[in-house]
């Protein structure tokens, strides 16, 4: 990219930022949600509360469901849903996501600096509660500093360890442990990581 097409890029998504900011600013006031100071919106994330639900942001946090606003390519805004009566979605300071649903009938919370490569899936349910074969939700829980890859499911009952990478691609269906890289299909621990 040359330096003109460099600084229209920086423009655009400048002028991207400052409307979807305001315009999710209004969104966050007509669902009862605390806006999530110093945070950026690039395109608009989709909102569903139920009755009686909670989705808490903390600050610093980051929005990116403009499809060119990551270069990986966004397949979809970001979304974040409570769908049961008492469900919660928390997320902690300087998260960030990029075409990232998470879809809560229970919990899911995820603590700071959590990073969701593009097109991620977090939720904590099978979606389908009039099924009989369809289980019973439960609770999903990130540590800080996970980094999820592009495409990573992450499915109910699952708790991450701090610092841990989940591989491009992935389906978590188990606890993934602290400080580890792991990937696949079902997600599987590769490698311890060292500091």
């Amino acid at each position: 990219m040359n330096d003109i097409g460099r600084k229209i890029y920086l423009v655009k998504e400048f002028l991207i930022k400052i409307i979807f900011n305001f315009f999710m600013f209004i969104k966050f006031l007509i669902f009862n949600i605390k806006y999530p100071k110093n945070s950026n919106f690039f395109g608009q994330t989709y909102i569903y509360k139920a009755k009686n639900s909670n989705i808490k942001l903390s600050s610093n946090l980051t929005f990116r469901s403009y499809p060119n606003s990551n270069l990986i390519g966004i397949n979809r805004n970001c979304s974040l849903s409570t769908l049961k009566n008492g469900a919660t979605i928390e997320i902690g300071n300087g998260c960030g996501f990029s075409g990232t649903v998470i879809g809560a009938f229970t919990s899911i919370i995820l603590k700071e600096n959590v990073r969701c490569g593009a097109n991620t899936l977090i939720t904590d349910s099978d979606w389908h509660l009039d099924d009989p074969r369809a289980g019973v939700s439960k609770p999903v829980l990130i540590n800080k500093n996970v980094w999820l890859g592009v495409n990573v499911t992450v499915l109910k009952g699952v708790t991450i360890g701090e610092n841990s990478v989940i591989g491009a691609g992935s389906v978590v269906t188990k606890d993934i442990p602290s400080n580890v890289i792991a990937g696949g299909n079902p997600c599987i621990v590769i490698k311890e990581i060292n500091n």
